[in-house]
């Protein structure tokens, strides 16, 4: 990571912004621990590339949600599920789940189109966007940042590395359940009248 930014420099945090932008709180905590273990990463310049990108991600995923409705989710796997449910929390908690929806991983597209779709006023979504962008970048560049610390170089080494086992089992784990999923049903015809 530390290498990434010492060759791509500003570009680097360029693509933490594009990385923000669909996803990326792993990213994020890794970039922190590299430039606190490193001092290659300027903290402050991660923590508003990743604002600006988690909040432009999200703006995206509102439009998307209030232009075309659920169809806009409907090729991410289990997106009719969460929908439902996004729906429900954002009826239930307002704006403490456009604050915390981020939060919860696996669920901030859904959410942000679930805002679209309930038709929340553009202006009230970015602005409760904008501010819950920075308290998700503020608390996982903190969070990497302070792992460090925490844990000493050594400790963190051994804490990225079996982040990465882990990342490595769960993707093996999702191939072999893709390879072993059953083949959809064929599609019958009806017999031609001639």
């Amino acid at each position: 990571m530390a290498e990434f930014w010492a060759d791509w420099g500003m570009v680097a945090y360029l693509a933490a912004a594009a990385w923000a932008f669909f996803e990326g709180e792993t990213f994020v905590l890794l970039a922190a621990a590299a430039g606190r273990a490193t001092g290659a990463i300027d903290p402050w310049l991660l923590m508003l590339s990743v604002w600006v990108g988690s909040f432009l991600g999200d703006q995206l995923w509102f439009t998307l949600g209030r232009k075309y409705g659920s169809k806009a989710v409907q090729k991410i796997p289990g997106a009719e599920r969460k929908l439902a449910s996004a729906i429900g929390f954002l009826e239930r908690y307002g704006v403490l789940f456009v604050l915390t929806f981020r939060f919860v991983y696996g669920v901030r597209n859904v959410a942000s189109a679930a805002c679209g779709i309930a038709k929340m006023p553009w202006s009230r979504f970015a602005a409760l966007n904008f501010i819950a962008a920075g308290l998700w970048a503020g608390s996982f560049v903190a969070a990497g940042w302070y792992i460090v610390g925490w844990l000493g170089e050594k400790g963190t080494l051994y804490a990225l590395g079996s982040i990465g086992v882990a990342v490595v089992l769960y993707l093996g784990y999702r191939v072999v359940q893709y390879w072993r999923r059953p083949p959809p049903p064929a599609a019958t015809q009806a017999p031609e009248e001639g």
